[in-house]
């Protein structure tokens, strides 16, 4: 939600001068493509002597031939962070040089140097890279561990195409560990603390990322793979929780190789960073890993499995199927899409539909799930699939940036169920996705707009999807979940529902939970409740209890009208208690349910959907 070499590396240890400075372009035309390279090999030092600076020592060397110059380019963003970021910006001390001389360079634009080789025929650079940057995307270091990517490090030639090898050392303490889907090799070089890998191509190389320092790192057979949980810091998942986690892993892989009927990697590492200065839970995907970045207060939540399940389907729909207009990546622009309903949304669904084949949750959850996605969606702008995903790039401030999370997956509910009703059970969304891996990501290419709407078409025995394209994914229509549902042998319902109301609007910050307004007339505002107090507790349910919501009306659902209500914050030195007064307000609430009286042929769907099977 919110992103990769042969022989050993030559260990790179003694400081190497400053470069020569670099004479002005003047009129001079910039140079789009680099001079041709080879025997590429970079060397990330992250050890106790650069740790204290949140530094990686990073270093490139290359062989070349004449005196046509070399351009060099950083990334300007990670595949799957749908952002552009620049890493160049924590590059500091870049110094080119050739047997122990400083090379003449100078910058091509902000993320692209211009080496002058002067006849070398092996050239190394040096720079420094800060990692201070808690991100998936990016590379972040403390006292005794780092992250990177390699879209924050590894240069490479413009103009030269992807498709050549690579070597990386990572250079730390002898005691500390390294974790990456990268390919070991034997020789690292020298010193004990040299881990040597190499990557086939440009595209390999930077999209595993790396661990480096004290943390945790365990793996078991799933399946046909084996997987592994690598955490920090070192100790904090562990005992039942680290079981937890690990049964949701072994749990979900399994279903989500079941849909596309192979694994396409042998290893797959799960890495997750757990910081009490981080708000929430994230996770980035890669070709045989992901990044998760959680606060503390994240494990053992609920929500932990689907972000696991979500990353993990991307290995496939994303790392390898993705549509034509994101294949091949490039790293120097933007690469905006129509298409991030299904990349996002769509593998959303089966992160869902992985825990429920899986057994992780049973179908009441799935349906909850549901509701909870429908309920997000109608309170965000009516907004097209196809808008919200091209818009996201921009961070869009209306509501809709990341809409097409719950909206795809929602999309994707209704593709399987329609194509499962139009084949009498036969085909499913299972089908779609299948076929498309096998027809365009293994012919090298992604997948076009005629290609997703005719497998799903096959899928559904013939049936025209035109109409569903212009209505839900084109426009802006809610989605008919009154007659669709009840095709997969489930309702959708609406209930009307009396509720206890504080009438407050509250943002976390570092006192609290801070009141940001009050409602007019509302329980909060007659107790004497202000913006800017902090809350600290509503009878005797603090408000740092995570499940204060559900506490509260729980308790408070069956009572009085006027009843007593204690409002407990705090209000510079002072923590005052007021007297507040029940207050109700009645809403509409719609949701799915599981239909008893379900037809045959819906509740063959039903079963279908749930546990990943079609009618023979």
């Amino acid at each position: 939600m919110r992103i990769p070499h042969l022989a050993a590396l030559l260990v790179v240890t003694a400081a190497l001068p400053g470069a020569a400075p670099a004479q002005s372009r003047g009129t001079t035309t910039a140079v789009v493509v680099s001079a041709p390279i080879s025997d590429v090999r970079y060397d990330v030092t992250f050890d106790s002597t650069t740790a204290p600076n949140r530094t990686l020592q990073v270093s490139m060397t290359f062989a070349t031939s004449g005196s046509a110059p070399v351009i060099l380019s950083l990334p300007a963003w990670t595949p799957g962070a749908y952002e552009m970021t620049w890493f160049a910006k924590w590059v500091s001390a870049f110094t080119p040089t050739a047997d122990g001389k400083p090379l003449e360079w100078d910058k091509v634009d902000y993320d692209t140097w211009r080496v002058r080789p002067d006849g070398a025929k092996r050239i190394t650079v040096k720079f420094d890279f800060l990692a201070d940057s808690l991100d998936n995307a990016m590379a972040w270091a403390q006292p005794d561990f780092a992250l990177f990517n390699g879209t924050n490090v590894f240069l490479y030639p413009e103009g030269r195409g992807f498709d050549w090898p690579a070597t990386v050392t990572v250079h730390t303490q002898p005691s500390w560990l390294v974790a990456t889907g990268m390919t070991s090799v034997a020789d690292a070089g020298t010193g004990s603390g040299a881990h040597g890998y190499s990557a086939k191509n440009y595209h390999d190389l930077v999209d595993m990322p790396f661990f480096v320092g004290s943390f945790d790192i365990d793996s078991t057979r799933v399946g046909p793979v084996w997987a592994r949980f690598a955490t920090y810091p070192k100790g904090f998942v562990a005992g039942q929780n680290r079981r937890d986690e690990w049964n949701a892993i072994a749990k979900s892989l399994p279903q989500e190789i079941a849909v596309f009927g192979e694994a396409p990697f042998s290893t797959y590492t799960v890495m997750q960073i757990a910081d009490s200065t981080y708000a929430g839970a994230s996770g980035l995907e890669h070709q045989n890993s992901h990044v998760d970045v959680i606060s503390p207060y994240a494990l053992g939540n609920p929500f932990m499995p689907s972000l696991y399940a979500h990353e993990m389907f991307h290995a496939w729909n994303v790392k390898r199927l993705r549509p034509a207009d994101m294949t091949p990546y490039r790293y120097d622009e933007p690469q905006p899409t129509a298409w991030l309903w299904v990349s996002e949304g769509i593998t959303d669904y089966y992160a869902d539909l992985a825990l429920v084949r899986g057994g992780i949750v049973d179908s009441a959850n799935f349906v909850e799930t549901t509701t909870g996605k429908i309920g997000e969606v109608a309170a965000a702008p009516p907004v097209a699939l196809e808008d919200a995903s091209l818009s996201t790039w921009i961070h869009p401030t209306d509501g809709t940036g990341y809409i097409y999370y719950p909206k795809g997956s929602l999309a994707g509910l209704m593709l399987d169920i329609m194509i499962r009703d139009g084949s009498n059970n036969h085909r499913s969304l299972d089908d779609v996705m299948r076929e498309l891996y096998n027809t365009a990501w293994k012919k090298g290419r992604g997948f076009t707009d005629a290609e997703w709407w005719g497998a799903v078409s096959r899928a559904a025995g013939g049936r025209s999807f035109a109409d569903f394209d212009a209505k839900y994914i084109d426009g802006r229509e809610p989605y008919p979940w009154a007659t669709v549902l009840p095709l997969a042998g489930f309702s959708y319902v609406t209930d009307s529902l009396r509720e206890p109301r504080l009438g407050i609007f509250t943002q976390p910050d570092s006192g609290g939970v801070r009141v940001t307004s009050v409602a007019e007339g509302s329980a909060a505002q007659q107790a004497g409740v202000r913006a800017g107090d902090v809350l600290v507790a509503v009878g005797d349910i603090p408000v740092s209890d995570v499940t204060f919501g559900d506490r509260f009306r729980s308790k408070y659902s069956n009572g009085t009208e006027g009843g007593p209500l204690p409002i407990q914050v705090r209000r510079g030195a002072q923590t005052l208690t007021l007297a507040g007064a029940l207050r109700f307000e009645s809403r509409a609430e719609s949701r799915v349910t599981i239909d008893p009286k379900a037809s045959g042929k819906a509740l063959r769907i039903r079963t279908g959907i749930l546990h990943g099977t079609t009618t023979k």
